[in-house]
């Protein structure tokens, strides 16, 4: 395999550009491992209190997660994740106002491989999320799984992470004022598995607990729709039934995350590596869809709900298709 090198005249600001992905993805794939490290590693040292602290305030502090999160807004507006956002770029559109007044449950799509177009819009304010949408404030859910890394689970905080399960979703959305925006990425780690190049299957047919939740705290549903985040990688092949397929979902099962084996580009050259390509994201914002207070839905007015949803997501991504290079005879599938 011939590998393309990265020429020596490569202008700084693109240089930090990549600097910034590289930080990005290494805490992504490594530094959860790095902090258990750390962590263990501290108590076998002179500075043996500094784990024994954390540890009485992580007991102290457990809950947090699920009671909103604690963001650090000097964190989200660090200048590292306006370079990221550059190297991409990555876009955030509005399609229509959102009143700070009222509270918001986002479905993104797709999860991509590693979720990026999540993370810098709704974790960080590279793309500016605060000047297109006033008064409302972004919470982005992430497994539990996350947050009972010492040290970690305060780093995810801080951009506005909120733990995954019912009961931090429910907080996010039950603030009396508004004001809240509560994101969603609806196919979870199992649509990372099918994250390649112009992909447009989204697990969504039957993914339908986001709705109920929507519909017992009356609040309405925004569908998003981020043009490109399926193009940052290239994946091994894995397609349904095959012994990579059955191994991936079983570690899924056991872990809870899924496993894409995933490449792209290097550091200082082209041709392999876990670097993203530079490749443009849109995210696409759609318009609120109200939806009516019940504490208790039936299944049937969950799936009315739930298939009002589909429609309006798949008219927001026909509306825009054309925009972002999308060829006119592709279209969503829902799974």
């Amino acid at each position: 395999m011939k590998v393309e090198f990265a020429p020596l005249s490569v202008p700084l600001q693109r240089r930090l550009q990549t600097a910034a992905v590289v930080q990005w993805v290494f805490s992504f794939l490594c530094l959860a491992q790095c902090c258990t490290v750390a962590f263990i590693g501290l108590f076998f040292t002179r500075f043996w209190l500094v784990s024994a602290l954390y540890a009485a305030w992580w007991f102290i502090d457990r809950e947090k997660p699920r009671k909103g999160g604690r963001r650090i807004h000097i964190l989200r507006k660090c200048i590292v994740w306006k370079y990221m956002k550059d190297y991409f770029p990555i876009t955030l559109v509005k399609t229509a106002e959102l009143d700070p007044r009222q509270n918001y449950l986002m479905g993104f799509h797709p999860h991509g491989v590693l979720a990026a177009g999540a993370f810098l819009n709704f974790c960080t304010e590279a793309s500016g999320f605060s000047t297109l949408f006033p008064g409302i404030t972004p919470h982005l859910m992430m497994l539990s799984l996350w947050f009972r890394i010492p040290f970690f689970r305060d780093y995810v905080m801080s951009g506005g992470l909120v733990d995954s399960d019912k009961e931090s979703a429910s907080y996010v959305l039950q603030k009396p004022e508004g004001g809240n925006a509560l994101a969603i990425i609806v196919g979870g780690a199992q649509e990372a598995l099918d994250a390649r190049p112009g992909s447009c299957t989204l697990l969504l047919k039957n993914r339908k607990g986001f709705v109920r939740l929507a519909i017992e705290h009356g609040t309405p549903l925004v569908p998003i729709f981020s043009f490109g985040d399926n193009d940052l990688f290239d994946q091994v092949r894995n397609p349904k039934g095959s012994w990579l397929r059955k191994v991936q979902h079983w570690l899924q099962q056991i872990m809870g995350i899924s496993l894409p084996l995933f490449h792209a580009r290097g550091i200082f050259q082209y041709s392999f590596g876990l670097i993203p390509y530079r490749r443009p994201i849109f995210t696409v914002v759609g318009k609120p869809i109200p939806v009516q207070k019940k504490h208790r839905p039936s299944n049937e007015e969950v799936d009315q709900v739930h298939q009002k949803y589909l429609n309006e997501l798949c008219k927001l991504f026909e509306e825009h298709k054309a925009k972002y290079n999308i060829p006119e005879d592709r279209h969503l599938e829902f799974i």
